[in-house]
């Protein structure tokens, strides 16, 4: 569309003119960063360099040029509790002042392993400093209790960077995923595919018996969001336990459903929960949970050393002060109170966006999940993570991005996710609205 081609060239103009410094600082970097960055994906940038940052605080952040912005981006879930809030510093400072890891557990590690049972469910809890890992070593713990190879995965899930999960159908076989490189081996040999909202899939893919666990986002979050249909996790749990397979939540994303995810929210029953970014404040954390059945399988089984060769984690997994972050942080910051506010202002953020997209006729649609939101460029919303990913448009989300961008609004940099946290306002969500309408209506004009 030649209208978009004209806007978003206008808008990256702008963007280059408004922030000298984030570009400067992103030339001088490309000589010791691989990219030009600390990590690979901070290219992913509509304005053709990314923002650097100076400061942040609550639902704002300010970068190098002193530009500041209603950050709804929140570090892709990674800042749900806001930046730096009051209880988790106060903690980071106590704990590193008295000693930030050793090889000795510290009394936060129970009470956070206790109010994790109490929010998800197993009453069982191990800790590692992100969800990837906590998602590599619950997979690992469930090819050890059932002897069986192989997970299953949806197509265009979102669990990290583990190997096995980067998988998706083509022709009736599972391929690696676009871009995934370096991988072990074939992701056939490690993976069986199905697409959400799609059962019958899923119980053609069990039949074989070699999966020892589903992997699930219990609605899939980075390919938009795809909510699951009525009836379809009853469904999955069902056919998992028919077919002796494990069930793993991941609620790295779908933490925002609420103070249990969608673990809690929706009633669930894995045998497993994944969970990690939001939960330490921005502070490095993440944990897996085990249901007490599994639990003593798992212990059970004489041939695992688990307190050695065949423990999980690492010397920093669980740190006395990621702990003390973590702890901190479900204690007064994420608590169920504030999960109530920060849904009320998703809700007020999806009821506007559909308002301006309505207005202008566009076939697109919002879908919401406790305290995320995500406009897609279809509608209805699609119900699989193959059409949620046809729906697509780089020039289309980066014409947005940056339009927010620049009139100081900020959206995850990768796809088109608004997360809500405890200072969010509805101010802040009010002018993400008038902002994103001026967008729609400069292209359709």
């Amino acid at each position: 569309m030649q209208r978009l081609q004209e806007l978003l060239a206008r808008e990256r103009r702008t963007f280059a003119d408004a922030h000298p410094r984030s570009k400067q600082a992103y030339e001088n970097a490309r000589r010791h960063l691989l990219g030009g960055v600390p990590m690979t994906w901070m290219n992913l940038a509509a304005g053709g360099f990314p923002l650097h940052l100076d400061h942040a605080q609550d639902a704002r952040v300010t970068d190098l040029d002193g530009h500041t912005y209603v950050d709804f981006a929140l570090g892709d879930t990674g800042a749900m509790a806001g930046h730096s809030p009051p209880a988790t510093v106060e903690a980071i400072a106590r704990r590193s002042a008295r000693g930030m890891t050793a090889m000795m557990p510290t009394e936060d590690a129970a009470w956070v392993g206790q109010e994790l049972a109490r929010r998800f469910g197993p009453p069982q809890w191990s800790f590692t400093l992100t969800a990837t890992d906590a998602n590599r070593w619950a997979i690992r713990l469930a090819r050890q209790v059932t002897g069986r190879p192989k997970i299953l995965v949806f197509a265009w899930c979102y669990h990290g960077s583990v190997d096995e999960t980067f998988a998706v159908k083509r022709d009736g076989r599972v391929v690696a995923r676009p871009g995934n490189v370096g991988r072990p081996v074939e992701l056939a040999e490690t993976t069986r595919v199905a697409e959400f909202n799609e059962p019958d899939e899923l119980d053609a893919e069990l039949v074989h018996e070699d999966v020892a666990a589903v992997l699930m986002e219990p609605a899939l979050t980075n390919i938009g969001i795809v909510l699951p249909e009525p009836g379809y996790l009853e469904t999955v749990r069902r056919l998992t336990r028919e077919h002796g397979t494990l069930l793993i939540n991941d609620e790295t994303h779908t933490f925002s459903a609420g103070p249990g995810g969608a673990t809690g929210a929706w009633g669930l029953e894995p045998d497993m929960v994944t969970i990690g970014k939001a939960i330490a404040g921005g502070v490095p954390s993440g944990a897996y949970g085990i249901g007490a059945e599994l639990a003593e399988r798992i212990t059970a089984d004489a041939d695992a050393d688990l307190v050695d060769t065949g423990g999980v984690g690492g010397t920093l997994a669980g740190n006395a002060l990621s702990l003390a972050a973590t702890r901190a942080t479900l204690e007064h910051v994420l608590t169920d109170e504030a999960f109530e506010g920060m849904t009320a202002r998703a809700t007020r953020f999806t009821q506007g966006v559909q308002e301006a997209i309505d207005a202008h006729g566009l076939p697109w649609s919002i879908t919401q999940l406790g305290a995320r939101a995500e406009y897609r460029f279809a509608s209805p919303p699609p119900r699989t993570g193959s059409e949620s990913a046809e729906a697509g448009d780089r020039d289309l989300e980066d014409y947005l991005h940056i339009y927010l961008a620049n009139r100081g609004v900020l959206i995850t940099p990768f796809h088109n996710m608004a997360l809500m946290c405890p200072a969010t306002t509805d101010g802040d969500v009010d002018r993400h609205t008038e902002v994103f309408a001026a967008a729609l209506a400069e292209l359709r004009s």
